[in-house]
């Protein structure tokens, strides 16, 4: 059995004092994802990952984004898309910097991210898989939505962090095919796992009538998750698990009393090769007790697999 999960920590050092250790230990995952580390790698905490192999791309971003892969054992390989990625053992283990990535060989829409910490992929050393962990960009709202409706809490942008993540769409689209084909010429299985930033049905999120103008829901970017799935490529793996449920969501807003309403957003994926999905066997939302046990304002997305 192969236990992976996914986590948006929204900053590893604020998550570790709400119970990040006390988690990880109890759920004793074979693989975790992790997004928005938001740490410098000098200042990771003592610890926090346990017994865990590190593969992280801190990006260059101070103080933002940030992804990491912890393993059992030290992957046999790891990809980042241009920052480096520090890959380093247990403990006082041997630290090693591997370097950049070839923007050379990126798809053109992505160069523009590719020191901004927000994938890293790792080929596994004890089962013939492929992980990579995405944080994609929140994006906006376009400029005719701003001009008929306003943009929310921030101040108007003309769009431009709408189109910022059509084209970090268009690129990753293109990424993932590569990846896909990459991995199964090796004769591993894939999955990406993360934060997408996008609810993709009516079934993930729980108020979707009044979101439809919102980024994370809008048509395109629905449309577009929807042009990754397919039986023959990728799988939403808790999807396929709960085929008719509402949610389960992973994002909970910290105001307005949204947790404790279960008002929530499915946001965080497993999307993996059809043969590695159809050994899941369960799988969902480490949703926390109460807001005063919350870790972040994501919660873990974790899926038992019957693969190795």
């Amino acid at each position: 059995m192969l236990r992976v999960a996914t986590f948006n920590v929204n900053g590893i050092r604020a998550t570790q004092k709400r119970g990040f250790e006390r988690w990880l230990a109890a759920r004793e995952c074979d693989v975790v994802a992790l997004q928005e580390v938001r740490c410098p790698v000098p200042m990771l905490p003592d610890g926090v990952f346990g017994q865990y192999h590190l593969t992280y791309d801190a990006g260059q971003l101070a103080g933002r984004n940030g992804v990491a892969v912890l393993t059992r054992e030290q992957p046999i390989d790891v990809r980042s898309w241009g920052a480096g990625v520090l890959v380093r053992a247990p403990g006082d283990g041997h630290v090693e910097e591997r370097e950049p990535g070839r923007t050379d060989q990126m798809a053109r829409e992505l160069k523009a991210f590719a020191t901004e910490g927000r994938y890293v992929e790792v080929d596994l050393a004890d089962a013939p898989l492929t992980v990579a962990s995405l944080y994609l960009p929140k994006g906006g709202t376009s400029a005719e939505l701003q001009a008929k409706y306003g943009n929310g809490r921030t101040e108007p942008d003309g769009g431009a962090k709408y189109e910022r993540k059509m084209r970090f769409l268009a690129g990753f689209a293109r990424h993932l095919t590569r990846a896909r084909k990459a991995a199964a010429a090796q004769g591993r299985e894939f999955l990406v796992l993360g934060d997408f930033n996008i609810a993709h049905t009516e079934l993930d999120l729980k108020n979707w009538r009044s979101a439809k103008n919102s980024e994370g829901f809008l048509p395109e970017e629905r449309e577009w998750f929807s042009g990754l799935l397919s039986p023959r490529t990728l799988v939403d793996v808790v999807r396929r698990l709960h085929p008719d449920e509402q949610g389960p969501y992973s994002w909970w807003s910290w105001m307005g009393g949204a947790f404790e309403r279960d008002t929530g957003w499915r946001i965080d994926y497993h999307l993996a090769t059809p043969r590695l999905a159809r050994t899941a066997v369960m799988g969902g939302t480490d949703r926390e007790a109460s807001y005063q046990e919350r870790m972040s304002d994501h919660a873990p997305v974790v899926v038992d697999y019957d693969f190795g």
